[in-house]
């Protein structure tokens, strides 16, 4: 991968000026190839990764990993079905995996009452889809490369 895509995936906010030092390039060629990879769609988006545990707001989140089994559509294969699937508000991503099943969502509820409801209503009655598998997340660890500090992540000792 070319390495300005390394350092913006790292940290999107690096600024051109910084890139073009860390690369020794010139500020207008990095400008230039960052522009082209947006146009190009090699660059999707630019997203804050965000501690939702720190926001001391009454709204919580629940996600869960759901594994789905499908039989595939003559001809079409799994692209219709996922297609239908991920069309869904509740599903943030979705991905054709191999193994055990086939599709692996995450899915995300207000509570886990929403998520079951969307498993039960929409997703298992669907045409193909054979079963589903559903697991809550209960805590993060790591996500998109953040992790806790150490200090965050330490327990109280216990002693008997």
């Amino acid at each position: 991968m070319d390495e300005i895509l390394e350092i913006l995936e790292k940290d999107a906010r690096t600024s051109v000026e910084d890139i073009s030092k860390m690369l020794k390039k010139k500020s207008a060629d990095v400008k230039k190839a960052i522009s082209k990879y947006e146009k190009e769609g090699i660059i999707l988006k630019y997203k804050a990764v965000i501690n939702r545990e720190l926001i001391k707001e009454n709204e919580t989140e629940v996600r869960a990993l759901i594994e789905v089994n499908l039989t595939p559509q003559k001809d079409l294969g799994f692209d219709k079905i996922a297609e239908r699937i991920y069309s869904f508000p509740e599903v943030s991503s979705c991905y054709l995996v191999s193994g055990t099943y086939d599709l692996l969502l995450i899915v995300r509820g207000k509570d886990l009452h929403t998520v079951a409801r969307f498993v039960a209503e929409k997703l298992s009655p669907m045409d193909h889809v054979r079963g589903v598998v559903t697991h809550f997340l209960l805590k993060k660890y790591k996500k998109m490369g953040c992790s806790k500090t150490k200090e965050e992540n330490k327990r109280i000792a216990i002693s008997y």
